[in-house]
């Protein structure tokens, strides 16, 4: 097996995503890795768009917040693991976070996932499920803790 030099972790900046980054914290200094942070944007795309806004505006707002989104979870985390750095790429996240692996050659993914199940999961997809399906990388997954109503 080849040793876990860098690990790569894909967010969207939910819940189960601040739990991959903390994960992949803990194994970052337990390994002495090099750690990449990467957020794939995409707009949703509807033929009668243009007619309402100006789509390139609209890229451009989407973009500058979500590297702003970006660069405060760096800072945040190179706090605790000084070899971090990250990736902004604009696309289906599920082939963008493939893409960043074959660019970047990280020896581990860890990414959230929702957890979504039934029609929710039919309709929308799972992107950790495509990226472990087609991952030429291991790819561990996790899931926030789900909170439970005690009343």
């Amino acid at each position: 097996m080849k040793p876990i030099k860098h690990i790569l972790v894909p967010t969207d900046f939910a819940a189960s995503s601040a739990e991959a980054v903390e994960l992949a914290i803990i194994l970052a200094k337990q390994f002495d890795a090099e750690l990449t942070l990467l957020h794939a944007w995409e707009l949703p795309v509807y033929p009668y768009m243009e007619l309402m806004i100006n789509v390139d505006e609209l890229t451009k707002n989407v973009e500058k917040s979500a590297a702003q989104y970006l660069q405060t979870k760096l800072n945040e985390v190179k706090a605790r693991v000084p070899r971090t750095k990250s990736v902004l790429k604009m696309g289906a996240p599920w082939q963008q976070i493939i893409d960043a692996i074959n660019e970047v050659r990280p020896d581990l993914v860890v990414m959230g996932t929702h957890g979504r199940r039934g029609l929710s999961h039919a309709l929308m997809g799972s992107v950790a499920e495509k990226v472990v399906r087609t991952s030429p990388v291991p790819v561990l997954t996790t899931r926030a803790p789900v909170s439970v109503d005690a009343s």
